[in-house]
């Protein structure tokens, strides 16, 4: 026996077997020799003859704990983990110091879920054997998935303390850190964790997340290129690339990462969710829609796929389907401030005011509560658009429109390190040199914002001036596009270039001031302003609130929308223009043709009140105001646009419930602007909404 044993230890299999066998033919009940012929056979890879030997010398002799460990240690080579962790158990109730024993039977009690077991036996074997750096790692991993960060954090640094050289201490402690908002303190044990195993795929991944949570793009691509290097099937390493080049504006490169994570993995639910965000952002809405749908098919409780999809199918004018999604994002997340704003926004568009007051009154409380400290703890998930929140029912304080720009601003505009440029300030004062004055917009198109900027730009003093154009929305060759074009000094179609090229290519053209059309409207690329490409930037026309920012510079505004004493809630400096801040076109095409009132479904007689504002404008409390209106005026009727097929018989139904005939609404569809403007000839008086 002592022969074989020695064979055994020498790594002789064979052999040892062979002399096993010949001792069992001479002692066919020495457990001990049974037990190590199951060693023996589960090492040479036959675990099914290796269950029966040791299950003999398990009958012949029940009460050793090694012969219920080593049979334990098959059931698991077996996938038999009932059955494995029934023989660990027994092996520690024979013998409650069996270290080794506890420490795979909580490895398996964790595979199965059972946490709390798994803490029981990790705990036991560091009170045996308080050294084993890896066991107070492994606890650290259990409890931080148990939502105990501080204590995790205690086993990682005692792992450490034992073993400094530990980089999977140093990493786990750097995703505490970072569920914490300590970036700097994660990204130091990343770093650590590298210095010791530079090949640590996972940390280079990690530190790449918070590089890029850092405003460090180029880094973080770096890092995740690294670990591609290193392990080229790494999927989640080419959905975060994806991720860093989505970020900088590099859509295509963005969708082959995501399309290569698929490859790896068809079911990865995260990059099926990315890459439909890839596809929202170039507008390509029907290949958005299917990644949205299949994300929420593989997971139905993904509330981020939920609500980008409700997203999409709003873009569809799909608008009740785009409810339903939104609504089943909050059923899963209820303080996801995202959703809660794009829920409200499209309550709004359909005049469906039930319980918009308090989902209102809710999101604002949110907005309150938050913070924006990024050292302290995570941004929010999602912060509410600051378009939408200026558009609520409820109406919000300057302070709360504030907070909502920073906050997002802290989730979405983290900025490189700045530019510094010229003093652009002797140029102004040198009146015989020209001042390059660029507009940035994805709105040179038939656009409301085109309608209203078109003469401006013709009416810019060459003289003092040279005006460009920066446009990253799409071509759509209308005659309004192309009067645009012909009144700037240059055009630059900067749609295709990242945020960091179209930046480049500002900086490149030596832009004075550059004036942002956009805001947080549909369709911005603030990341461009973010940059900081121009040593004046400004904020102008198509967003009238703060942007929250410290790139933007000025907000061109009047007195009206923006009075003088609300300084204090604005980032930006405020300039108020004379008379109104909106420049408009004189040159504005009406068509001569008047159409008649039964044409356009109004009564031959009585007082016609008109607004042609946007569905989402029509607040319950305006609503009210027009309805006592036309109860104050007999026979008088209420002109709206017709802009979704939800809306008008919601707000039928609304009038009917103030008193009102609700065929004393009358809802105009949409035509030409040329034949809109003429139609307005039919009105008596025009209502505008509040506070939009």
């Amino acid at each position: 026996m002592a022969m074989a044993v020695r064979h055994h230890q020498a790594g002789q299999l064979q052999a040892a077997e062979q002399i096993y066998r010949q001792v069992l033919a001479a002692e066919p009940n020495l457990a001990a020799a049974w037990n190590l012929l199951g060693v023996v056979s589960s090492q040479c890879g036959q675990h099914e003859v290796a269950v029966d030997y040791l299950s003999r010398a398990i009958g012949l002799n029940g009460s050793a704990p090694d012969f219920h460990s080593n049979l334990g240690q098959v059931y698991q080579a077996l996938a038999r983990r009932h059955e494995a962790i029934a023989c660990f158990r027994r092996a520690v109730e024979l013998k409650p110091d069996f270290v080794e024993a506890h420490h795979v039977l909580g490895n398996l009690l964790l595979a199965q879920g059972k946490q709390d077991e798994a803490v029981e036996c990790y705990r036991r074997v560091l009170e045996l054997r308080p050294e084993m750096a890896e066991v107070h790692n492994n606890l650290g991993n259990l409890l931080q998935e148990q939502g105990k960060p501080d204590e995790a954090t205690d086993c990682y640094r005692r792992a450490l303390q034992l073993r400094p050289d530990l980089a999977e201490a140093e990493n786990n402690l750097g995703n505490v850190l970072w569920g914490e908002g300590k970036r700097d303190e994660a990204a130091a044990c990343y770093r650590r964790a590298l210095a010791i195993r530079p090949d640590f795929v996972e940390a280079h991944c990690y530190l790449g997340r918070v590089l890029q949570e850092q405003g460090k793009p180029d880094e973080a691509i770096a890092c995740y290129r690294r670990a591609l290097a290193l392990k080229p099937n790494h999927a989640e390493a080419h959905n975060n690339l994806g991720n860093a080049l989505n970020d900088q504006g590099r859509l295509d490169e963005a969708v082959a990462c995501y399309r290569r994570a698929l490859e790896l993995r068809p079911n990865y639910v995260e990059a099926h969710n990315n890459l439909g965000n890839t596809f929202k952002n170039q507008r390509k809405l029907d290949e958005a829609v299917a990644c949205y749908r299949r994300a929420v098919e593989l997971k139905p409780d993904a509330a981020e796929a939920h609500s980008n999809l409700g997203w999409v199918l709003q873009d569809h004018r799909k608008l009740d389907e785009a409810i339903e999604c939104f609504r089943r994002a909050l059923e899963l997340r209820p303080n996801y401030l995202a959703t809660r704003g794009a829920l409200a926004h499209e309550l709004q568009h359909v005049c469906s005011w039930d319980g918009l007051e308090d989902l209102s009154r809710g999101l604002i409380e949110m907005v309150d509560a938050e913070t924006v400290d990024a050292e302290t703890k995570n941004s929010i998930a999602g912060p509410v658009s600051p378009f939408l929140f200026l558009t609520l029912p409820t109406i919000t304080t300057a302070k709360q429109q504030l907070q909502s720009a920073r906050l997002w601003v802290d989730r979405h505009l983290k900025a490189p390190a700045k530019i510094e440029h010229g003093p652009v300030l002797d140029r102004v004062r040198d009146l015989s040199s020209k001042i390059t004055v660029g507009y940035l917009s994805a709105d040179f198109q038939h656009h409301a914002t085109a309608m209203l900027i078109a003469e401006l730009f013709e009416k810019h003093d060459r003289g003092r001036f040279t005006i460009l154009g920066y446009s990253f929305g799409r071509a759509d060759h209308s005659p309004l596009r192309q009067r645009l074009i012909d009144g700037l000094d240059q055009f630059v179609d900067v749609k295709d270039l990242s945020f960091a090229e179209a930046a480049d290519r500002i900086i490149a053209d030596q832009v004075d001031i550059l004036v942002d059309l956009k805001g947080y409207t549909t369709g911005a690329r603030t990341q461009i302003l973010a940059r900081r490409p121009a040593p004046i930037q400004v904020n102008y026309l198509g967003y009238p609130g703060t942007m929250g920012a410290r790139f933007i510079d000025y907000v061109l505004v009047d007195d009206f929308i923006v009075p003088p004493d609300q300084q204090p809630f604005f980032t930006e400096n405020l300039v108020h223009l004379p008379g109104c801040y909106q420049a408009n076109d004189s040159q504005r095409e009406i068509a001569s043709h008047t159409p008649s009132r039964a044409e356009c479904g109004l009564p031959e007689t009585g007082f016609v009140f008109c607004c042609f504002n946007n569905n989402y404008k029509i607040t319950p409390a305006v609503f009210g105001v027009w309805m006592r209106l036309l109860q104050a005026i007999p026979g008088s009727v209420l002109w709206i646009l017709d802009a979704n097929r939800f809306a008008p018989a919601n707000l039928r139904r609304e009038a009917v419930a103030r008193g009102v005939a609700a065929e004393r609404l009358v809802f105009a569809p949409r035509v030409a602007v040329a034949e809109h403007l003429a139609r307005h000839r039919l009105a008596d008086l025009f209502l505008d909404t509040f506070p939009v």
